[in-house]
């Protein structure tokens, strides 16, 4: 081959460009508007199509083969259910290992939980901290009963305890953010449960505090009935989950509650039981008092040596028996096993769900998707069309009840929004049914309680029941009011598109949002009125102009009807995704594999330098390669 003596033009010869004009006469005219195909809507549920053989076209064997396969699937998807559960509940044990006790100091704080906006936003931090309402909702009946909290100021700590026991299935939906249009209605499906709760705390908080309607009404229901001590609640899904979850970690839930009614000793105490099996003794003992006045009433008391002796009664805990789990001769402190159980349940969490909804979509294919789409999405025929709702709001109670946890029955609806089986519109209800069945599970676990606790868990746990009755007939029975299912919607197509809001919307809303709002009202209220008013009617204005700029634009300013006037970064994601995108690209190439794409740079740079010290005439190479050589020498 000879050597390239000059260099090539790095425009096309003309030959080429006849070539492409007559290429470009030739070519059809663009689709007029009316043969395009229509935009899909992303909230359609999808078309499950079964790519394999009919069931009629398969032998005999092919039907046994098929029919084991179905059989095996089921079983291991019963399987991955029960890890996730227990995967939840591990998840559970972490937080309140990480934050339990932080949980328990913020509760002490009683001048600032006799404010109504406080005690909801600590409500919210603690359900957050302990991934519990139960627990939360616990530890503000011990402070009741023990004279630390009245009853009407505990009500905003329960309203605030509904919203952030909607963090486990949210944080879920983010687990499924690989596919768009399935984050899209995954993240959608659990922010449903967010929207309903702000909505009703926006509306019945102020409410509450004007007139005190909740506190009103199960005090005449607590003082109508001669309610007596009952039986606990069943604990189902206890019993099928503790096999596994007790061998793993178990905890003394009763620490926190001790550091939140004030009790000293509780600090130096762990979280993580040591002692399963205990007994309590107790003994009549002999001791010294400083007079015949300090003498145990009803007991004896003499006097010897010159001392004052009198009996008392003393309790002693012997204990038995250990625990099992793994963490009972680790010594470790709590926070290095909560954060080691936080790692490890979400990654069990995260494993599962991707586990889970790829067996789902391989299962729920043909006919059997068809059958289960029908079954969960098909109303009742006209005119009982609007009880197929109702119907949905007991079975998600029931279904609830019977777990005995909204987390859990959440959290296992959401990927099944995600992948299209369960429509937004009928997971609503089945999620406003569970926020129901997690308070009859409170009512009943109440009514097991001490006579001497009886009359304050059993208001409490009203309350909740109450303020979840009140939120359904405020944005359910008519659809016009329907409206967390459209801010839903306008949030998930927003996550779908820019997928790194979903861990903003996280952090704000769970976190950031309620630590401000407490830092505001430990400064007092003037300071929150000062602050949170400007901001409150600030938002409202916002929301407004919204309103008015999609439905009558001609009655605003003209400056008002784009929100243009603004600097790009205030009315648009646009300018924020570059950052983000530019700063997790840096991250990816820089700070996870320097070293790599160093070396890697490094050839693609030597390989470069040794293409353009020479060049040899290929006869393969085309017209387009040509244009691209710009320089050669020899």
């Amino acid at each position: 081959m000879a050597r390239l003596s000059e260099t090539r033009p790095a425009s096309p010869p003309p030959e080429l460009d006849a070539e492409l004009a007559r290429k470009d006469a030739s070519d059809p005219e663009p689709q007029s508007k009316e043969s395009e195909p229509e935009e899909l809507d992303p909230w359609d549920l999808p078309e499950l199509l079964d790519n394999g053989e009919k069931w009629s076209d398969l032998d005999t064997k092919g039907k046994v083969v098929r029919v084991i396969k179905s059989i095996a699937k089921f079983i291991i998807l019963l399987g991955l259910l029960y890890v996730f559960v227990c995967s939840l509940d591990i998840l559970s044990s972490a937080f309140q290992l990480v934050g339990g006790k932080a949980a328990g100091d913020i509760f002490q704080d009683n001048a600032v939980l006799s404010n109504p906006v406080a005690g909801l936003v600590i409500g919210v931090l603690v359900t957050v901290l302990v991934q519990s309402s139960s627990t939360s909702s616990s530890i503000v009946v011990s402070m009741v009963s023990s004279g630390l909290l009245e009853v009407k100021s505990a009500v905003p700590i329960i309203m605030g305890a509904n919203i952030g026991t909607s963090v486990t299935n949210t944080i879920v939906a983010v687990m499924q953010a690989g596919d768009r249009n399935e984050f899209r209605r995954a993240f959608a499906g659990a922010t449903v449960h967010d929207f309903f709760n702000w909505l009703s705390v926006l509306v019945l908080l102020p409410l509450e505090v004007a007139s005190g309607y909740l506190y009103k009404l199960t005090k005449l229901i607590i003082d109508s009935f001669n309610i007596q001590t009952g039986a606990d609640a069943p604990d189902i899904l206890k019993v099928i989950t503790e096999p596994l979850t007790k061998n793993i970690i178990e905890l003394d839930t009763s620490v926190i509650r001790d550091i939140a009614t004030g009790d000293p000793a509780a600090r130096n105490k762990s979280l993580i039981r040591i002692w399963c099996k205990t007994e309590k003794i107790t003994n009549l003992v002999n001791i010294t008092v400083p007079g015949f006045a300090n003498c145990t009433p009803g007991a004896l008391c003499w006097e010897e040596d010159g001392l004052i002796w009198t009996q008392e009664n003393q309790t002693e805990t012997n204990n038995l028996e250990k625990c099992t789990h793994m963490f009972v001769y680790a010594g470790l402190p709590d926070l290095a096993v909560g954060l080691i159980l936080l790692a490890l349940s979400l990654l069990a969490l995260c494993t599962c769900l991707i586990l889970i909804v790829k067996l789902l979509n391989s299962m729920l294919k043909g006919q059997v998707a068809v059958v289960i789409k029908k079954v969960l999405n098909t109303d009742f025929p006209f005119p009982f069309a609007w009880v197929t709702g109702y119907i949905a709001i007991l079975v998600g109670a029931g279904m609830t009840f019977i777990v005995q946890s909204s987390s859990v029955f959440t959290s296992a609806i959401t990927p099944l929004v995600g992948i299209g089986v369960i429509s937004i519109e009928r997971a609503y209800p089945l999620t406003l049914g569970s926020n129901i069945g997690t308070t009859t599970t409170a009512i009943l676990a109440a009514l097991a309680s001490p006579g001497e606790t009886l009359a304050n868990s059993l208001q409490i746990s009203l309350c909740h029941f109450f303020f979840n009755i009140s939120g359904i007939l405020l944005w359910y029975p008519i659809p016009f009011t329907r409206i967390p299912i459209r801010l839903a919607k306008a949030l998930g197509n927003r996550t779908a598109k820019y997928r790194w809001f979903a861990a903003l919307y996280l952090i704000l809303i769970f976190l950031l949002f309620p630590l401000l709002v407490l830092g505001l009202s430990i400064a007092g209220w003037q300071v929150l009125v000062g602050v949170g008013v400007p901001v409150v009617v600030l938002a409202i204005a916002v929301i407004v102009v919204n309103i008015m700029q999609k439905r009558c634009p001609r009655f605003l300013p003209s400056f008002l009807r784009s929100w243009d006037f603004l600097p790009t970064p205030l009315h648009s994601l646009k300018p924020w995704d570059k950052v983000v995108t530019s700063g997790m690209t840096f991250c990816k190439t820089r700070c996870c594999c320097c070293c790599k794409c160093c070396k890697e740079e490094e050839k693609n740079e030597m390989k470069t330098k040794d293409k353009t010290i020479e060049m040899y005439d290929n006869p393969a190479l085309t017209i387009e390669d040509e244009a691209k050589v710009t320089a050669t020498h020899l």
